[in-house]
């Protein structure tokens, strides 16, 4: 079987673009502000790039390579999910901006395949099928993206309302007191508002969410590959 192809040769030459994407989001990605973290000679070579989508592309697949993959061999099915899980929640946090490129470009090198075929691993390791195994994994891709994009939200608004000159913790204080104003209307969201102890997190996601959510997700895809195997 051959190798797989590794991006290790490129990984020098892209991470200043790495760099500038976790400063500036996509929309401070452009030939011009790269140049001034490049000398003449680094710079020329993204002239061998075809444009920004690849520069996007190569970028991803290269923070994809910072996750360590669990050895199935050491581990079983459910521990490995978990590290697989975290590490892609952390790479996201790190990096945030890839949850906006995940709706607006294309994603695929030798560090996503790497991933991918570790996670379809553990799902086959704990007995699914393929097709099973296919849908576990992107079911726990998407529950891990989905709880990512709360991070990557703040951090693109508070960029937004900076470059608009505006004082971004000041408006986001004004928003946060008008969501808790309509809020105080619902009895539910009121009860919560009273409870001092939940008061003050109002719009924020509680700290064990993330941790809570894989907790039950695997937990059903054991129930459910409990129930097929009986």
């Amino acid at each position: 079987m051959p190798s797989p192809p590794s991006s290790r040769g490129a990984a020098n030459r892209i991470r200043p673009d790495i760099e500038l994407l976790d400063e500036e989001g996509l929309d401070g990605l452009n030939m011009r502000s790269l140049g001034k973290r490049l000398d003449s000679a680094a710079t020329a070579m993204y002239w061998h790039v075809k444009n920004k989508d690849n520069l996007v592309r190569l970028a991803t697949d290269e923070i994809w390579g910072e996750i360590e993959l669990p050895d199935l061999e050491d581990l079983d099915w459910r521990t490995a999910a978990e590290a697989l899980a975290d590490g892609m929640y952390a790479m996201i946090t790190r990096h945030p901006w890839i949850a906006q490129a995940q709706a607006g470009y294309l994603h695929y090198g030798p560090n996503k395949s790497r991933y991918d075929d570790r996670i379809l691993a553990a799902f086959e390791k704990a007995g699914f099928d393929d097709a099973g195994a296919d849908r576990a994994a992107a079911t726990l891709f998407m529950f891990v993206l989905g709880n990512a994009v709360g991070h990557a939200a703040d951090v693109s608004l508070n960029r937004r309302l900076s470059r608009k000159g505006e004082d971004a913790e000041t408006q986001l204080a004004q928003a946060m007191s008008e969501a808790t104003e309509i809020a105080g209307h619902y009895p539910r969201l009121r009860r919560r508002l009273e409870n001092p102890t939940t008061a003050n997190d109002y719009n924020a996601a509680p700290e064990s969410s993330f941790a809570f959510g894989l907790t039950a997700l695997l937990d059903g895809l054991r129930d459910r590959l409990t129930g097929a195997l009986g």
